[in-house]
């Protein structure tokens, strides 16, 4: 039978196959290795030590087939007898310029006509000439090699065993195993079989109890896709790198305090996760591992990868460092029972059709250098890993989550670098370098910072990037030289409206008053407040109106009448004003005709559009009460509450 990650990946095969953008979204794996100067290649010995390597693996001379009686995907080694032909085919061609290189390489990338699953043909070498083939079958400077793979017999992790026993065997001539102990996939693959699953099945229906798996995290889209849009695979790609210092600090805190550094990098995507989504808690996403969970398994070329889903329920009140200690268990917990199909954790849950957390990918990769910058030896040659995209002005790469983020570290240099993915369906570019420039923000205040950030709230970090932050400092720095620095609020309006009275003083649309006709309403309104309903200093009083001239008015009649002014805000729910108005102990609510419904049972209200219109307001001016108010500078003059995102409004 196949294995568990084949059949993973099988329906998707047959839907591409059936789909008019298959080239998109083909299983082809090719690896592109340019040789340096001065270094040749044999092209007889290259293709015996290939021949040699696919008789050692017969992972890469393997069918796939879907038996319809049996309703089963079985794979069958293959032998040359069986193939008729060379296990593997050798093709050649040349190019000159960077265009024909990139068309050849494009090719190899998407065309899913270059193998075939049924006849085993799941392997193809292309040797690219520069200019003209060879007359003396060598491979110079400038020559290309791709070795390009069926996903269905391959993984990340298999090139690291094909380029060492392609070095072996290219060098020696022949490539020395024991076909007695050697341990093929198709044994793995009946080994899974076999295995006992009831541990990790009742771990992960665990894990995901009560997880809205269909509901989508609310990331910052620019456009959505409706439930029967067919998702393309075109996304934007931006890249940074750590540098020197961030990259320091962050091994050295992880070395510290004994984390891995894939769990410190995926602690900090769900805090960042949490902020983009606007304080959502429950956060899953989905990340690809390698499940060579044994020894003797990281040897063999085959598909092991496998989908496990990550959940971080997270509390906006932990600190980061609690954060790190939660995300380090259930990683690590996880990662034992990663050996469960993901088929499987899909079918504990019948009544989703397609999980969310898909859409949603994290991958952590480690190596001697990045994936795009790779070199290899082999014989006394050397040959450099020509990226994916040779053009470096096309970020517009093909990829199948809504978002995803790699982190790699390079060992080499010990430097960390970092790959924004998001699908162009949902984002716009702008948006993912926003994302970009934030995450890479939070990982300078994290580590970077000379404030101890580790031991603070989650929902006191901020995305805010430093530019929005001299632009907040400045916009808020609003203090102004009054002409006593004991003077009130309305003390120094009342001396602006006697300054200027003509002048205006709000401007609303087609709307506004004078500072003397602002004055007057105020004044009428603060004695309404201190005869009617008996307003006295420091009491709070909330004001729920839209925006308009009776704002203002409201605001400097409770200042005027020596009263707290606390703003309600008309567009949030019912149950969240009520709840402020309990927290304050209010007794009055001023409202206006557009928020009169606002008000709630047991509390006052008082509309401020029926004192305005009102005719007979006059009477009180000459009211004398408002000068034995007394209110001082040191008393409160406004309360404002917090949006409540991350918990209870505080004031």
């Amino acid at each position: 039978p196949a294995s568990f990650a084949q059949y993973r990946i099988w329906p998707e095969n047959q839907r591409d196959a059936n789909s008019d953008q298959s080239y998109l979204m083909t299983h082809n794996m090719p690896f592109f290795y340019r040789l340096y100067a001065e270094d040749i290649l044999s092209v007889k010995q290259l293709r015996h030590a290939l021949q040699l390597i696919v008789t050692k693996h017969e992972s890469l001379h393997t069918s796939l087939i879907y038996d319809f009686n049996k309703k089963i995907l079985m794979q069958r080694v293959l032998t040359q007898q069986d193939i008729n032909n060379d296990m593997f085919t050798i093709t050649q061609s040349t190019y000159e310029t960077d265009e024909q290189l990139n068309a050849i390489i494009e090719n190899e990338k998407y065309n899913p006509q270059l193998f075939n699953l049924a006849q085993g043909l799941v392997f193809r070498c292309h040797l690219v000439y520069y200019k003209q083939i060879s007359s003396n079958d060598l491979l110079s400077a400038n020559d290309v090699i791709i070795f390009n793979f069926h996903h269905f017999v391959f993984d990340y992790q298999s090139m690291n065993t094909f380029l060492d026993d392609l070095n072996q065997a290219y060098t020696t001539g022949q490539l020395l195993y024991d076909d007695n102990t050697l341990l093929r996939y198709i044994d793995y693959a009946v080994i899974e079989q076999q295995m006992s699953m009831t541990g990790a099945s009742m771990f992960w229906l665990d894990a995901l109890h009560d997880c809205k798996l269909d509901q989508s995290l609310p990331l910052p889209f620019d456009r959505y896709r409706l439930a029967n849009e067919h998702r393309t695979i075109h996304t934007t790609s931006i890249s940074f790198d750590f540098g020197q210092d961030l990259s320091h600090q962050f091994l050295t805190y992880a070395s510290s305090i004994n984390i891995k550094h894939e769990h410190l990098a995926l602690a900090i995507y769900f805090i960042v996760l949490f902020k983009f989504t606007n304080g959502e808690k429950d956060l899953c996403i989905s990340m690809n591992i390698d499940n060579r969970y044994r020894d003797e398994l990281k040897s063999i070329i085959g598909l092991f990868e496998n989908i496990i889903p990550l959940r971080c329920q997270l509390d906006p009140h932990w600190s980061v460092h609690y954060l790190l200690d939660y995300v380090r268990e259930i990683t690590t917990i996880s990662m034992e029972y990663s050996y469960f199909p993901f088929q499987r954790i899909l079918n504990q849950h019948p009544n989703v059709s397609k999980p969310a957390f898909l859409d949603i990918s994290f991958q952590f990769l480690s190596s001697m250098t990045t994936i795009d910058n790779k070199l290899i030896t082999i014989s006394d040659s050397q040959l450099s890993s020509i990226p994916f995209t040779t053009n470096i002005n096309d970020n517009m790469i093909r990829n199948k989550y809504d978002l995803s983020l790699l982190v790699q570290h390079n060992l080499n240099i010990n430097q960390l670098s970092c790959t924004i993915n998001a699908s162009s369906d949902l984002f716009n570019v702008e948006t993912i370098d926003n994302i970009s420039q934030r995450f890479h923000s939070m990982l300078n205040q994290l580590f970077i910072s000379v404030d101890d950030q580790m031991n603070k709230s989650i929902y006191e970090l901020s995305l805010t990037l430093p530019n929005e932050r001299l632009l907040m400092q400045s916009m808020n720095n609003t203090q102004v030289l009054f002409s006593s620095p004991d003077t009130c609020i309305h003390q120094e309006f009342v001396y602006q409206a006697m300054k200027h009275p003509q002048k205006v003083a709000v401007e609303l649309d087609e709307q506004s008053l004078t500072y003397a006709e602002l004055l007057y309403y105020v004044q009428i309104f603060s004695l309404h407040l201190v005869n009617k309903y008996a307003v006295v200093p420091g009491e709070i009083i909330c004001q729920c109106v839209e925006r308009s001239l009776s704002m203002a008015i409201g605001i400097m009649a409770i200042e005027m009448a020596g009263g707290v002014y606390c703003p309600l805000s008309p567009r949030d729910p019912q149950h969240r004003l009520h709840a402020l108005v309990q927290q304050t102990h209010s007794r009055l609510i001023l409202v206006h005709w557009l928020t009169k419904q606002m008000s709630n049972d047991g509390i006052l209200s008082f509309d401020i559009g029926s004192l305005l219109t009102y005719n007979d307001v006059t009477s009180d001016i000459g009211d004398d009460r408002l000068s034995s108010i007394t209110v001082i500078s040191s008393n409160i003059a406004y309360i404002i509450f917090t949006s409540g995102s991350t918990g209870v409004p505080k004031a």
